[in-house]
């Protein structure tokens, strides 16, 4: 058994505290009880949800960029998923018995640069 120390002694006698509390209450008024817990959760709600509607405008999570962000990430890790659980099926084929496919060599649109080339460094300059 692990060795209790003074905080956690403090924090078990607060629950047993709270939970006698709790029930002595629900014997003497049921009622008061179920409204106090609605009033608070009703509370904790409304805080939530100013939170959420203040940090995501800051953030920028409820742009329509953001979403669509979001959901192209899904998109993409379906996609990896899908893709590794395919390659994990198929039986590995070792690389000589492997076809060779043939991709065309796309046109790249290449410019050469002139420089200074052919020009010797004159290193007593430097």
């Amino acid at each position: 058994m692990a060795l209790l120390n003074a905080r956690n002694i403090m924090i078990y006698t607060l629950i047993i505290l709270a939970v006698i509390g709790l029930g002595s209450w629900l014997m003497t008024n049921p009622l008061g009880l179920l409204r106090k817990l609605l009033v608070t959760a009703a509370v904790v709600g409304v805080i939530y949800f100013i939170y959420r509607k203040w940090f995501s405008q800051k953030r920028g999570t409820g742009s329509n960029e953001q979403r669509a962000f979001l959901k192209a990430a899904k998109q993409s890790k379906k996609r990896l998923k899908k893709r590794s659980a395919g390659k994990a099926n198929k039986p590995s084929v070792s690389p000589l018995t492997k076809k060779r496919t043939n991709r065309s060599k796309s046109s790249a649109n290449l410019t050469v640069i002139e420089g200074k080339k052919n020009k010797k460094n004159n290193r007593a300059s430097f």
